[in-house]
């Protein structure tokens, strides 16, 4: 079945997970090129959150960068703890490969945690280079140590507290909350990452982390860009704002053999 979002078609997708098959949906901007696809991951604390969680982000995505979006309904904590949501997205990511010749990886919050993971598991396992990661406010530090997570009111949405039970749904063990794939903040290997487009928020508690992954991806030699919305609250108001951004980056990369999202233009 296929159901139109104005100039997007939406098609329902399924695919092989690591437990059992996956929902997922692939945006589709009438007459964009096939050469690029993102695949989108949706947040939710790693034990939340839908297709439908992931909607507004991936059709703005779509919509602004022209290019196809994958968006994935991968397992959830704590039924399906670590590393099975990765896995799910490895897979997703494997699937994008045999659809496009250039592949992005990107993800919200818990979604954004996927997307850095599957950066370093696709390098270390020998796929085909990514062309570039987004993280969007993500989950990084099961640690929750940054300067702006220590003394976050307990009610806000994204408290240390609220985050303690979220990893302790996804990575049970200790040993789980030490692995580079859960954890990517306490990578140690980070070169030879794909570029990495890294969107936080002034007044969110994840902030500390996302920067600070962000300027050891920079001292490994990868390209980063960082930018930052005054609120979370803009950012949910505008949910096209980080796609324009990661529109306006693409070219800059220095790969002038990579196909960019970019209206099909090659870099």
């Amino acid at each position: 079945m296929r159901t139109g979002f104005g100039d997007v078609e939406v098609v329902p997708q399924r695919l092989h997970g690591y437990v059992r098959d996956l929902d997922a949906r692939l945006y589709v901007p009438v007459g964009a090129p096939t050469s690029a696809l993102v695949v989108y991951l949706h947040e939710g604390g790693f034990v939340g959150g839908d297709l439908d969680t992931a909607h507004a982000a991936a059709d703005a995505a779509a919509r602004t960068l022209a290019c196809r979006v994958l968006a994935v309904a991968y397992s959830l904590a704590p039924a399906e703890p670590f590393p099975a949501a990765l896995e799910d997205v490895l897979g997703a990511v494997a699937w994008a490969r045999h659809a496009a010749d250039s592949v992005i990886v990107a993800g919200t919050e818990a979604g954004g945690n996927l997307a850095a993971a599957a950066a370093l598991a696709t390098r270390d396992r020998g796929f085909p280079a990514l062309r570039a990661q987004v993280l969007i406010t993500p989950m990084l530090d099961p640690t929750l140590s940054s300067h702006s997570m220590v003394g976050t009111a307990l009610a806000a949405q994204r408290s240390a507290r609220c985050c303690f039970a979220c990893y302790r749904s996804y990575l049970p063990t200790v040993s789980d909350r030490m692995h580079p794939y859960a954890a990517p903040a306490t990578a140690t290997r980070l070169a030879g990452l794909a570029p990495a487009f890294i969107v936080t928020a002034a007044d969110d508690p994840l902030r500390g982390e996302a920067e600070q992954y962000a300027e050891r991806l920079e001292r490994a030699g990868v390209a980063t860009r960082m930018a930052r919305s005054p609120s979370l609250a803009d950012m949910n108001a505008d949910t096209a704002w980080p796609w324009r951004e990661v529109l306006a980056w693409l070219p800059t990369l220095a790969d002038a053999t990579s196909r960019t999202c970019s209206k099909g233009v090659e870099n």
